[in-house]
């Protein structure tokens, strides 16, 4: 039940284990490469997210063919507890955690209650605001702080904003809320205390609804306005007690409540190593071709088959390479990183060992302006984060895009920056970076 790359992602897993797959795609999107991609595909009513948006329109295609399981991807429905409840309700296998867990962490608030609950630090916060007036009660009982006001169902960098004056606030809840009902189907809101100089890393964990393991972390702390540019694993310059710590806390999130699936709990880490709860993911995330490069292990294979009652090995993967994954947007990062949708006229996608690349789009696609601009993730993996960062850097000058503008001189740039380089940043480092034209 999506589109795209990682619809693609998905069905070659499935294909691998011998799995059927059907592709669903809106009236604007039947030329994306995931429709000709599946076996069998079928249109939804409607344009843009909104098709993708529809529990019912998505349950009655799968039953229209015969499915026996949905994959929800990432955004979207996603983490979407009424969906998963129609499956059920419908006889369809959910391939992701169970409702009750779907809705205390889609929900980011109860998310949070139940991180507190199981002895794990969170950000101070308010747990609803419904109001201008919760925000602005909010920010002076911060001493007017800086604060962030959030999407209880966001993520991607939507529905969030930073506050640092109280003349920023109506503004603010406005926008996260029109942002959060429109990619997300709700505008319920959340406030917390803002932390500006921290590191954003994230461990991913597994379960089967018995036992939980981790798969260890992804530094993701490269953003520009809370989206994620770039991300890594595993994080550089982490001394081996905080990543202990950030691991078994992570564990223990997923064991308070009987994980199972794939899932991903976040978490920030100030200059001191103190480390707070932010949200988890109840599903797969974009960035997780790096773990799987790194341990060398199918995350899209364990999603299905736990969905099919197989337990979990519970072995301890090790990590035993470095891995870094660009996200490349049609955006243009000489105009302020502003979407640029469009036809490619031209592509090269490059290779090599250590060399991946997953993405839906071809020479004479024309990329929507309906979706997220992330049109591929390329992926570089190698004995050490050098040798990754070198070879991501020929890479990148290998690979061309003509037709629309794209991130690649930005991660090319990046890949040259010496605080990255030396793996010193935090998710302010995007404010004083500036591009070279």
């Amino acid at each position: 039940a999506n589109r795209g790359e990682i619809a693609i992602r998905i069905m070659r897993t499935a294909h691998a284990l011998g799995v059927t797959t059907v592709a669903i795609y809106s009236k604007d999107d039947a030329q994306s490469l995931h429709v000709t991609y599946a076996d069998e595909s079928i249109g939804l009513p409607g344009h843009g997210a909104n098709a993708y948006l529809s529990i019912d329109a998505v349950i009655a295609a799968a039953q229209k063919i015969g499915c026996d399981a949905i994959h929800p991807g990432y955004g979207l429905l996603s983490e979407s507890a009424e969906l998963a409840q129609a499956c059920s309700d419908t006889g369809l296998v959910f391939v992701g955690p169970s409702i009750t867990t779907l809705q205390s962490f889609g929900d980011k608030r109860s998310a949070r209650t139940l991180a507190k609950a199981a002895g794990v630090t969170v950000i101070e916060g308010r747990d609803k605001v419904t109001s201008i007036s919760d925000v602005e009660q909010f920010f002076n009982e911060q001493q007017q702080q800086a604060i962030m006001v959030k999407a209880v169902n966001g993520g991607g960098g939507r529905g969030m904003r930073v506050v640092n004056q109280a003349n920023e606030i109506a503004s603010a809840f406005t926008r996260c809320q029109a942002e959060s009902l429109s990619a997300f189907g709700s505008d319920d809101l959340y406030v917390e205390r803002y932390l500006p100089t921290v590191r954003h890393i994230e461990v991913q964990i597994v379960g089967d609804g018995k036992k939980v393991i981790h798969l260890w972390e992804r530094d993701c702390s490269v953003q520009r306005r809370n989206q994620k540019l770039l991300e890594l694993a595993p994080a550089p310059n982490l001394e081996t007690t905080a990543r202990q710590s950030l691991l078994d806390a992570a564990i223990t999130i997923g064991q308070a409540c009987d994980y199972k699936g794939l899932g991903t709990v976040e978490f920030l880490v100030d200059k001191h190593r103190n480390f707070y709860f932010m949200e988890m993911n109840t599903r797969i995330q974009v960035e997780h071709p790096i773990t799987e490069q790194v341990i060398d292990f199918d995350l899209i294979r364990e999603q299905i088959t736990v969905a099919a009652g197989i337990p979990i090995s519970g072995k301890h993967y090790l990590p035993k390479l470095h891995s870094i994954e660009c996200r490349i947007n049609a955006e243009d990062p000489y105009n302020d990183f502003r979407p640029s949708p469009g036809k490619i006229t031209n592509l090269h996608i490059p290779g090599g060992h250590g060399v991946r690349l997953d993405t839906h789009v071809y020479s004479g696609y024309i990329i929507p302006p309906y979706y997220d601009s992330m049109i591929a993730k390329l992926i570089t993996t190698a004995q050490t984060r050098e040798e990754a960062i070198n070879k991501m850097k020929r890479a990148l000058d290998e690979f061309i895009i003509e037709g629309v503008k794209t991130t690649i001189p930005f991660h090319r740039q990046l890949m040259e920056d010496p605080d990255y380089v030396k793996g010193d940043y935090t998710t302010k480092f995007m404010e004083s970076f500036e591009m070279n034209e």
